[in-house]
């Protein structure tokens, strides 16, 4: 292995790390309804349970609206179900053959709170990223002790690394920053 491979396969995982981050992050409840705000609900279909997304097709209505409209007429009630039995809050509507489900306003301490959740799980993204950045570290500092490799190579490896890592960082910033904005958002 070389170091450029070393640090493609670092800036790899990093880019995953931050895929990651951004997929939990459409999972946190805004003011706004948010259709993957569903898509940890899995529901009873033939004896095993399946993804909301796999039975019903899940779409907003409006800004503060989610809609559930299931594939098959028994569907209704165990989707319903699901919703309502979900930790998210929510208290569905079922209208037949539609089943509305109304975000509920946030509080000014709810808000917060979903802050300091954003940010548990932007540190935890950005602790991620710290441990790839040393495991390249170390996997240079092998090939140097191995004379695979130079110390000033290992110098600039180091310092390439070190930029990798502090750009992926602020990437994160940044997206808690936004997440914040948006939960803040009345």
């Amino acid at each position: 292995m070389t170091i450029a491979d070393i640090k493609s396969h670092m800036q790899g995982k990093m880019d995953q790390s931050i895929t990651a981050f951004k997929n939990n992050l459409t999972k946190i409840r805004t003011g706004r309804a948010n259709p993957a705000l569903l898509d940890t609900i899995h529901v009873e279909y033939y004896g095993s349970h399946v993804p909301l997304s796999q039975v019903a097709n899940v779409s907003l209505l409006d800004a503060r609206t989610i809609s559930v409209q299931p594939w098959e007429k028994g569907m209704g009630a165990k989707i319903e179900k699901a919703i309502r039995e979900s930790d998210l809050g929510l208290n569905p509507s079922n209208m037949g053959d539609l089943i509305r489900v109304p975000m509920p306003p946030m509080s000014e301490e709810r808000r917060k709170e979903m802050t300091k959740v954003v940010r548990a799980e932007g540190e935890q993204s950005k602790i991620a990223v710290r441990n790839l950045r040393r495991d390249a570290n170390e996997a240079i500092k092998k090939l140097v002790k191995d004379k695979e490799a130079t110390e000033d190579e290992q110098k600039r490896s180091e310092a390439e690394i070190q930029k990798l890592t502090d750009k992926h960082v602020s990437d994160i910033d940044a997206l808690v920053a936004g997440k914040e904005k948006e939960i803040m958002e009345v």
